[in-house]
Parts: structure tokens; C-alpha cells; sequence
């Protein structure tokens, strides 16, 4: 059939459903924040905000992350810093934390969330983005500390040592030898999530090797069972502790013996996954020493806290319960609808052809995202061009999620990814039927390619 004749199917689009936007809540909001009597004073969202960001929504998110990671002791205020959002906050970590000349490599989860990519180039790491596999734990850490104890003894012979900075010393920021970046749970574009165990290699790791880890926690919240008959409509509690979480407290944590303070590691937090992406609002988690030093990049000193006038929002959001509700009753049972959709329908139509899906067997699941392996010879870029033109479906195909400059390291060729959460819940079952017929058809016209036996799908039904 020919896609032209066919309305069109995105599931490679990683946007929120318009469907599911807060928009009377977030309304709301608006009119109670602009209604405050303080909107005229010193604290109103309406003029500079503090470096750190409103006061009020650090509190509030402290708070909340409190209640959602349980923590072994409350998440203070002081370790959060509000943001405009996880991609510019990433940008200001560099800023601050960064240098080109002496931070050897950025090491980046691949596959990787490829627009982040563009963020580390901007701030002169092209040429040093280094792609690190993935297995069913997470984060390869046999390979990272190969790879990375290389690159160190490299930089060392090439007299690459504290001396050998860009940026002049301020008492507000550290330049780590090392950055690390990772999306640990419900993983874009993978959709695995790390695990416990690995997370605390990569801390430990990550303090040998004078490394930041920059976790992108963005998908946290939207998590649900992986059964088709599950016993609760939501979950209210994290799945596992974040890596911010585990450095913060495992040998003594950034304030152990020989430590300065400011830890190794930082999490990227967003708005944008579980209000929208118009909010351009997010906070960062890091020691108390680290988040001050980001609330000192120099945009901020400049023009105070970003989003602050969103942020005033957002606090308010959380202050009346409304995001609580909104993730925990709306959101996730929304999501976790439209992925049991489309995995059904992966289990129907693409398994009995020999594609596989990582972690099988995982009792929770969320994210955005479905990743799998097509079967041999087939090639992701053919198959994701033979869809647009054959059947109106655009998918995302694995060579995109490559490292820039790395890309060769880890093979992508028949890796796929596609999105449950934008298009409509009757375009999910159709679009990977859709797929189906490609791969199909695709496998017919090859001599030897062989489809995967009967029975082949009975992985998916524990995902």
C-alpha cells in the first residue's frame, strides 16, 4: 500500500499527548499566582528571581521528591536549583563544571539521547564524546572503566594536568576531569532502566576517576506495572533510589574524608514530561556545594533564576496537589494504557518475525519509549525508509541515537525505537501493524532471512 494514501502515523515524535495536558490546572495556577498580593513586591514572579530560583518552589520540591524517592533523610531545599528545563540546565552544567581543555571526555550512554549531543559541542567537547554500550544492567562499567582509564593515562602522557585550563579558578565551581551522562530509568531512547547494583558502580566509579555523572531523571514519575491486569492503577513510590540519591549517601557521600564537597553526581529534572515542554522549567538535585555553584553560571547572575514567572506556576501547581493528582491519575494511568497498546500489539505483529526487546521480565515499566532489535539482514535506516514511503509511518531508527563522533563503537544498524505517547491510542496498534507488514515484506524479498518461531512472543507478556 502506498503511505500517501494513508493518514500519517509519528511514533518517532517524543512529545507529551496534547490530550493529557494540565491545561485547567495550569490555568489555575496562573490566575492564583497572579492573584497573589505579592505579585508587586520584591518576591513576585514578575521580576528578577534569586539565583537559586523562588524559594517557594525549591521548598515545594524538596518536598516532593522527598515523598516520591523516600529518601533515607529529607531532601533539603539548599540542594535544589531551579532550571530552565533539563536541556538548558545541562548547557549551564558545563558552564560551570566543565572545561574543554582539561575534562578529558564526556562518556555518553549509547544508544544516546542524541540532541544532547549538540548541547556538549556547543561548549567545545566536539571530537571527545565517547560512546559507552549498554547491557541488561545498564551502563557497561567493565568497558567505561577500560575506555576511561585509557583516556586518562593519555591525557596524563600528553601533559594534560591541573594546570591545563581554559576557565580561571572560582571559589563557586569545580571542573571534573570527567562527565557522564545517562538517562538511568526508563531510558530515551533505550527504554531500559539501570540497576541498583550498576548504579552504585557508576558512583564509585565516577569518584575514582574525578567524574560527573549527569543524570537526566526525567521520566521517573510516569512508571507502571508491566502486567496487562495490573493490581494498581498507579505507583506512588520510585522505582529505585536515583544515582544523586546513592552518592549522596553511600561511604559518606560528598562530604566523606579527602572529598570537596561537591559530590559526583547531579540530577536533571523537567516539567516538561509531566505539565509540557512550553514550561521550560526544571530543577537540578546535587550537593548543596554543587547546586550553589550552578545557580552562579553567569545567565543567572545576570538575569536571576530562568523561568522564574513559570516557576511561581509550577510552585503553585505543586502547593495545591493538582501535579500530584494530575501525574498519579492521570498521567500515568493514560500512558501506561497506550503502552500496553502498543506492546500487545508488538507481541502480535513484530515478535512472531524475530524482533526482540530488551529486559524482559521487568515488573515496572514507563518512559516514552519501546526499543527493539530487528531481526538479520534487515537495517533500521531501510526499514524506517521503506515505512514512510510504503505505509505513512515514521519511526525512529537506531543510527540516529549515536554518539556524534562515536557512532562506530556501538551498532545501532537494526536497532528501532518508536513513541507511544503522542499519537492517538488507535494509531498505536495501527501503526505497528503497519511495521509489521514492512518487516514482513522486507524478510520475503531476502533469500535465507528466517522468522522467528511460534511461541516466539511469549517474552513480551512479562514486560
Amino acid at each position: 500500500m502506498n503511505g500517501r494514501s494513508q493518514a500519517l502515523i509519528n511514533l518517532m515524535r517524543g512529545w507529551p499527548s496534547t490530550a493529557l495536558l494540565p491545561v485547567a490546572q495550569t490555568k489555575a495556577a496562573s490566575e492564583a499566582a497572579l492573584s497573589s498580593p505579592d505579585i508587586a513586591t520584591s518576591s513576585s514572579g514578575l521580576l528578577y528571581g534569586p539565583d537559586a530560583g523562588y524559594q517557594p518552589l525549591r521548598e515545594q520540591v524538596a518536598a516532593w521528591l522527598t515523598a516520591f524517592y523516600q529518601p533515607s533523610s529529607a531532601i533539603s531545599p539548599e540542594r535544589i536549583c531551579v532550571t530552565g528545563g533539563a536541556s538548558q540546565n545541562l548547557a549551564c552544567l558545563l558552564q560551570v563544571f566543565s572545561d574543554p581543555i582539561y575534562t578529558r571526555n564526556v562518556w555518553m550512554v549509547s544508544p544516546t539521547y542524541y540532541l544532547a549531543c549538540r548541547i556538549f559541542e556547543d561548549s567545545g567537547f566536539s571530537g571527545k564524546l565517547r560512546s559507552v554500550p549498554e547491557d541488561e544492567d545498564g551502563i557497561d562499567i567493565e568497558f567505561l572503566e577500560s575506555e576511561i582509564s585509557k583516556s586518562e593515562r593519555k591525557a596524563v602522557a600528553e601533559g594534560n594536568n591541573n594546570q591545563v585550563k581554559l576557565k580561571p579558578p572560582r571559589p563557586w565551581s569545580k571542573l571534573y576531569r570527567n562527565l557522564i551522562y545517562a538517562v538511568p530509568t526508563f531510558a530515551n531512547p533505550s527504554s531500559r532502566t539501570m540497576s541498583l547494583g550498576r548504579r552504585h558502580q557508576l558512583v564509585r566509579l565516577a569518584r575514582r576517576y574525578d567524574a560527573l555523572i549527569i543524570a537526566d531523571d526525567v521520566y521517573d514519575q510516569l512508571q507502571w506495572s508491566a502486567s496487562p491486569r495490573p493490581s494498581e492503577s498507579s505507583l506512588e513510590r520510585a522505582l529505585l533510589p536515583r544515582i544523586v540519591d546513592i552518592d549522596r549517601k553511600i561511604d559518606g557521600g560528598a562530604e566523606r574524608e579527602g572529598a570537596d564537597g561537591f559530590g559526583n553526581a547531579v540530577s536533571n529534572g523537567s516539567f516538561s514530561k509531566i505539565v509540557g515542554p512550553g514550561c521550560r522549567t526544571g530543577w537540578a538535585e546535587g550537593s548543596e556545594k554543587l547546586a550553589w555553584g550552578l545557580s552562579q553560571v553567569g545567565s543567572s547572575r545576570s538575569g536571576g533564576a530562568p523561568s522564574h514567572l513559570t516557576a511561581t506556576l509550577m510552585f503553585k501547581l505543586l502547593e495545591s496537589g493538582d501535579l500530584h493528582r494530575h501525574i498519579f491519575h492521570t498521567l500515568q494511568p493514560a500512558y501506561a494504557k497506550r503502552y500496553r497498546i502498543t506492546i500487545l500489539s508488538i507481541q502480535k505483529h513484530l515478535v512472531p518475525l524475530g524482533v526482540r526487546l530488551p529486559q524482559p521480565g521487568r515488573e515496572v515499566v514507563g518512559g516514552y519509549f519501546i526499543w527493539f532489535s530487528l531481526p538479520a539482514p534487515l537495517l533500521a535506516d531501510e526499514v524506517a525508509t521503506r515505512a514512510q514511503e510504503e505505509e505513512g509511518l515514521i519511526i525512529g531508527q537506531g543510527p540516529l541515537f549515536g554518539v556524534y563522533g562515536d557512532e562506530s563503537r556501538v551498532n545501532l544498524e537494526r536497532e528501532v525505537r518508536v513513541c507511544f505517547s503522542w499519537e492517538d491510542e488507535e494509531q498505536l496498534a495501527e501503526g505497528i501493524e503497519r511495521l509489521g507488514r514492512v518487516i514482513h515484506g522486507m524478510l520475503e524479498e531476502r533469500p535465507g532471512a528466517r522468522m522467528a518461531p511460534s511461541g516466539a512472543g511469549a517474552i513480551v507478556g512479562q514486560l
